[in-house]
């Protein structure tokens, strides 16, 4: 359905570091710069972090969330721990299993160092 996310940052190179930590654990090989944003080129989309064309400061969607799919919950866990250790902030509930309408899901929260809030899913 989708070709690519992109969402703004107001620091490239850390949002860059940042990035290619939390991305690693999914296998997604380190971004593609180019000039003011930067490229994660997978199969399945690309997702890409920009400075605002406008001038204007990045700011986190209100209300948005934006999910990476994940193998295996052990794959959730690591990119979690990698997202907290490259300067990313605990949010929601702890990792683990949640039950909903769409059956169970294992779920990872964290918010990047700008702001946006990012989501590790695998589903049971």
């Amino acid at each position: 359905m989708f070709s690519h996310i992109m969402i703004g940052t107001n620091d490239l190179d850390r949002a860059k570091k940042f990035y290619d930590a939390l991305l690693a654990p999914l296998g997604v090989p380190g971004a593609h710069v180019d000039g003011h944003r930067i490229f994660y080129m997978t199969p399945t989309g690309v997702f890409s972090v920009s400075k605002p064309i406008n001038g204007e400061p990045a700011t986190p969607m209100n209300g948005g969330t934006i999910g990476f799919a994940c193998k295996t919950p052990a794959e959730a866990d690591a990119w979690h721990a990698a997202g907290l250790a490259a300067g990313g902030t605990d949010c929601e509930d702890p990792p683990g299993v949640r039950e909903g309408a769409n059956g169970k899901l294992y779920l990872a929260y964290l918010r990047d160092p700008d702001g946006n809030k990012l989501c590790a899913l695998h589903r049971m």
